[in-house]
């Protein structure tokens, strides 16, 4: 599965950390630095197990952590409209 922003939705850094605001719903989702690496990486890797694989790479962390964290992240971004599966 791969991930994309919807097209209503529109991502800014500022200061290493990030905003997600929806235009649809004027609902906005922040993100601390981490979370903004896990979306860069969501949104450009092939897929969510492949995304998981780079993250574990650069973090030092316990992978089983990693993958239920960005789980997480993902099930909330998909709950405010804020990520979408891409087409291949």
């Amino acid at each position: 599965m791969r991930l994309r922003a919807p097209s209503d939705t529109l991502f800014n850094v500022i200061g290493g950390e990030s905003v997600l605001l929806s235009l649809k719903s004027e609902r906005y989702f922040g993100l601390d630095a981490v979370g903004t690496r896990m979306w860069m990486v969501l949104t450009t890797a092939p897929s969510l197990e492949a995304a998981q694989q780079t993250l574990v790479q650069e973090y030092d962390v316990d992978p089983e952590r990693l993958r239920q964290d960005l789980y997480d992240l993902v099930g909330k971004l998909f709950d405010e409209g804020l990520v979408e599966t891409a087409s291949t």
